[in-house]
């Protein structure tokens, strides 16, 4: 008789960056204690974030933005860059709308705060680990009027004549799916507002993130926000 085999699936590999030793302790504890996700390496800057991303591979990078020397949104942009990047999640005490914006233009798929309750980071570890964007609630619509909020002219006119010419190589169902994404509509309510399978959504979404240069559907939106403004 055949033994039973239990199917197992790896947990999510998790680098946590802070230069607080008491912070990186408490978010071990946490991630550690979940089944699915493991810590498995600590930094204290961005430069040895960087190193221990290298030799790690994690899937998942918990970033803290203000760091000594080299800063979390220093070190995001340097990773991202990279072949194969884990997905970035932004960690930090300030509620600020630069550093969210910063973050989020860096290419961070995810930002909450340092007092954001352990199930939920633990929830937001495994949501950027499936690619998909997140934000505390607090912050949500902090980023949405800080995108289309009041700048110098001069750099608001270019930034959105920069963003329209990026837009403007796009195909016309391309361009519906780019303001679908923009208006947080998940891939289903894609589908169904564009009357395209779910597959067709993903196809678009691939080809516009090659087009764009973009890495994630937050920096997508803000692109097209930047057009629109």
């Amino acid at each position: 008789m055949a033994g039973h085999e239990e199917q197992t699936t790896p947990p999510i590999r998790v680098l946590v960056v802070d230069d607080d030793q008491l912070v990186r302790l408490a978010l071990r504890l946490v991630i550690d204690g979940e089944p699915d996700l493991a810590v498995v390496a600590e930094a204290t800057d961005g430069d040895t974030a960087l190193t221990e991303a290298e030799l790690h591979r994690p899937d998942v990078v918990l970033m803290d933005v203000r760091m000594p020397g080299r800063d979390g949104l220093d070190a995001t942009r340097e990773l991202l860059i990279r072949p194969s990047p884990p997905a970035v999640l932004m960690l930090t005490t300030f509620d600020a709308d630069d550093l969210v914006l910063g973050a989020l233009r860096a290419g961070a798929l995810g930002f909450v705060l340092k007092d954001t309750p352990p199930a939920r980071i633990a929830e937001a570890v495994r949501t950027v680990a499936a690619g998909e964007p997140v934000l505390s609630p607090s912050v949500t619509a902090r980023v949405i009027a800080a995108a289309t909020g009041p700048h110098s002219s001069g750099a608001r006119t270019a930034a959105r004549e920069a963003a329209r010419r990026r837009l403007a190589t796009l195909t016309d169902r391309e361009r519906d799916t780019a303001h679908a994404i923009a208006e947080g509509l998940s891939n289903p309510e894609i589908a169904a507002r564009l009357h395209i399978s779910v597959a067709t959504v993903k196809a678009h979404t691939t080809a516009l993130f090659t087009k764009l240069s973009v890495a994630n559907r937050v920096q997508l939106a803000l692109l097209v926000r930047d057009a629109e403004d």
